[in-house]
């Protein structure tokens, strides 16, 4: 999903006007065929349209196996709003995949289809509701059927249209067969909110998606792929109005929660997800992954941002610190084997980055040894205010109630989500809790580990219980553990203060220690994303340190892998 300024968005929504009408114009790859299709959505109403390339010089009546994309982004105008409206032949989202994959000339079909009210087809989205859940269904189950189809397909795509391949894992259509998803939406409310609390991008981004959808085609498009994308705005603000609840358990969001709807799904996956992630976050990641069946399932989880698994940044380094060849082979071992029907492969289930930049394969995340050590937090107060931020200078940074362990006694390994429990007493309703915790180096610079925030809905005295963001981070020897408990973290939520001061009258988190040294690793290396994240710190004084400081309960040191 990209961000872009409210601003931009409704600029271009004003300029958008329906394309002159002009006959398509084919523009294939050399290694492909090129035809577009129109096809029923499920619905009774829509119909959706599929850009599909088949492996150029292949026979008509030769069967495939099929890898499909379902998106809002495959628009022949372009992928975002601010794209013109001349291009021609299919969108080239995923042209980079096919160039890296070789996956034509392997004797793959590579299908595209726009999600209703995207592109060429019919309708109007919502927000990962029903609609596109039925889109996708159909889409699948369309390009199973096909004459040309061997009855088998993989679906692939990244954020949005990884989402699209978790709404197929949620339908389970015939024909699927596995999927990849990178840096996906696990449920629409969990975009949009974490507990309550709205994230940065709440507002700009669902606007922006809406005027995605309003896009007309290219200038060769044919009168059916404009008539069938023509807007239908009766939904825009539906969608704008329902995603302003804050509550999980309305319909709106229970219908757009696949964590439900998918436990216990035994399509294989293959999962991306960063731990750095500044968009789609990783807060519902794990509770989604392990709530999956099968031993088919793999997952790379690192220390890098919303990116797909093989694109580099400006300098030519890889995003994901792993080479382009690694993460394409795999995708590659996994299609082949689940879609195409190969032998299985031997590839790690789950490969793990820590905040040291290396690499290892692991059975499961967070690792069965991991073992969750509880600890007494201190009482205090802290203002909600809006007045805290994580990571940043010593004004606007450890506004809250600290808490720091002694210097590590020894080098120690955090792999999982952090508990923090509290019981607060606050003055007005909605107040806002958030917590963090962070690696504090002997010079008192802090490092942010996991964070986390909830909603106080009542007022009074109550217990918040929750999770905090996931991480993989090792502790280095005389380094400490700093939990602070605060009213906002202003680089990442929109917090709205209700200027009260809240009382922290006791708290206690969790904190998932390995028991057991890792000391094989695969190769790979930083991120540039890492990178940035060390950089963002906090000053923590040694006055601070000295009237904060506490005792913890930490693990013993590491013992060898067996």
């Amino acid at each position: 999903m990209r961000l872009r300024a409210l601003a931009a968005v409704t600029t271009a929504v004003a300029g958008l006007l329906l394309a002159p009408v002009v006959p398509a114009q084919a523009a294939p790859r050399d290694d492909a065929t090129y035809f577009e299709e129109y096809f029923p959505a499920g619905d009774g109403v829509n119909t959706l349209h599929a850009d599909v390339l088949r492996p150029a010089g292949v026979d008509p009546d030769t069967r495939t196996p099929v890898i499909l994309t379902v998106s809002p982004y495959l628009n022949h105008s372009g992928s975002t709003i601010e794209a013109g409206f001349t291009e021609e032949g299919p969108n080239e989202r995923f042209y980079d995949f096919l160039d890296l994959s070789h996956v034509l000339d392997r004797g793959y079909t590579y299908v595209m289809v726009d999600l209703p009210g995207f592109g060429g087809s019919s309708g109007c989205n919502d927000w990962g509701g029903n609609r596109e859940q039925g889109a996708v269904e159909a889409a699948v189950e369309w390009a199973a059927s096909q004459p040309w189809s061997t009855g088998k397909v993989g679906m692939i795509g990244k954020s949005y249209d990884a989402w699209t391949g978790l709404m197929g894992m949620a339908k389970d259509p015939d024909g699927l067969a596995a999927v990849v998803s990178m840096e996906p939406v696990f449920s629409g409310y969990n975009y949009l909110y974490n507990n309550g609390v709205r994230f940065l991008n709440s507002v700009a981004t669902p606007a922006l998606f809406q005027a995605i959808d309003a896009k007309p085609g290219s200038l060769t498009d044919s009168p059916q792929y404009h008539v069938n994308g023509a807007p239908q705005a009766w939904c825009y603000g539906v969608n704008i109005a329902m995603q302003q609840q804050d509550s999980p358990e309305t319909p709106f969001w229970l219908e757009r929660n696949l964590l439900r709807a998918t436990r216990g799904s035994d399509t294989p996956l293959f999962l991306t997800q960063g731990y750095l992630e500044t968009n789609t976050k990783p807060d519902a990641a794990f509770d989604f992954y392990n709530g999956l069946a099968g031993e088919a399932n793999r997952a790379w989880f690192g220390q890098f941002d919303h990116v797909r698994g093989w694109e580099k940044n400006d300098d030519g380094r890889t995003e994901t610190g792993r080479t382009v060849e690694e993460f394409i082979g795999q995708v590659m071992r996994f299609f082949d084997q689940h879609v195409k029907g190969e032998p299985r492969h031997t590839d790690p289930a789950v490969e793990v980055q820590d905040n040291l930049g290396r690499y290892r394969a692991e059975e499961s995340w967070p690792p069965a040894d991991a073992t969750m050590l509880w600890n007494d937090l201190n009482p205090g107060s802290y203002a909600d205010d809006n007045g805290n931020r994580a990571t940043g200078s010593a004004a606007e940074t450890g506004n809250g109630v600290w808490t720091i362990s002694q210097p590590m006694p020894h080098r120690t390994w955090l792999a999982g989500e952090p508990v923090l429990t509290t019981r607060v007493n606050a003055p007005a309703p909605r107040s806002n809790l958030v917590g963090l915790v962070y690696d504090i180096a002997p010079d008192g610079t802090a490092r942010l580990i996991n964070r986390g925030t909830s909603l106080l809905r009542g007022s009074g005295e109550q217990v918040a219980t929750f999770e905090l963001y996931g991480q993989d981070w090792v502790l280095a020897e005389g380094h400490r553990l700093g939990v602070l408990v605060t009213g906002s973290d202003a680089n990442w939520w929109t917090h709205v203060p209700t200027n009260t001061t809240v009382t922290v009258e006791s708290a206690r988190i969790g904190l998932p220690f390995l028991t057991r040294d890792r000391t094989r690793f695969l190769d790979g290396g930083s991120t540039p994303r890492l990178e940035q994240h060390l950089e963002q710190t906090a000053p923590v004084s040694a006055e601070t340190i000295a009237d904060h400081e506490r005792t913890f309960t930490l693990p013993e040191r590491l013992r060898p892998r067996r």
